[in-house]
């Protein structure tokens, strides 16, 4: 390790796909010349972490906090400077979860609706390809409105689709009517105004942008790269 680097504490497992592409991503980021020069990583990849959408979206099942937490407290004692969860709509939890160590623990939602209003040009109506848990407990919404712009979501027939892309991802089921479903949902977002795309699913940045989307678009998961590198080279 470069004197003074941070060792990466990752809360994985939402999905374990999305924890490895993150990974991946970290990797392709990170300016190397030799395996010494790439980040030091303690992953939890927990898939057997509550479901965050029966709990937020149907209403029924375990807490995921709990388990959260106890995985966050593992990373540090096992030597993590920091932390990271490369999972949108677990940032639900982050504050508890945060609560639970005295170590840093990286914003994901905060950083990237820095990164929508630090665009240039900058958007005003922001097409949201989330998780319909992401809206319904309007885990981007308040922060985007106060950066001065709009979340759009997609309206209800085309948000199920949404979720049935996610699941699909989820369940390594993906196929050519899932993307087609995500291509009419950013679509339906565009035609509703959206200037800009915001990809706040990890299972979604495994797919990349939909397909024909003409205007910016923003991942989460890009975002959290940037500062995650950063953060530890700091």
């Amino acid at each position: 390790m470069r004197p003074g680097e941070k060792v990466v504490g990752i809360i994985g497992g939402m999905g374990p796909e999305a924890t490895v592409d993150f990974m991946r991503r970290l990797i392709a980021a990170t300016p190397a010349r030799d395996d010494s020069d790439h980040l030091h990583m303690l992953v939890d990849n927990n898939p057997k972490i509550p479901s965050r959408i029966a709990t937020l979206i149907e209403g029924k099942g375990e807490d995921p906090a709990p388990v959260l937490c106890d995985m966050a407290r593992g990373l540090q004692a096992q030597g993590a400077d920091f932390l990271v969860m490369p999972c949108n709509t677990a940032h639900y939890y982050r504050p508890v979860i945060a609560r639970s160590v005295h170590i840093p623990f990286l914003d994901m939602v905060e950083l990237s609706v820095k990164e929508l209003a630090a665009a240039d040009p900058k958007p005003r109506r922001i097409g949201m390809l989330a998780s319909p848990a992401v809206r319904l407990v309007g885990l981007y919404s308040g922060k985007i409105e106060q950066a001065g712009l709009q979340a759009l979501f997609p309206s209800p027939d085309y948000e199920n689709k949404l979720l049935g892309v996610i699941k699909a991802v989820k369940a390594s089921q993906l196929g050519l009517q899932h993307r087609q479903d995500y291509a009419e949902v950013a679509k339906n977002l565009a035609d509703a105004g959206a200037d800009a795309f915001f990809i706040a699913c990890t299972e979604l940045s495994v797919i990349g942008p939909p397909d024909g989307v003409t205007g910016p678009v923003v991942d989460a998961l890009d975002v959290l790269v940037e500062a995650t590198i950063a953060t530890a080279r700091s």
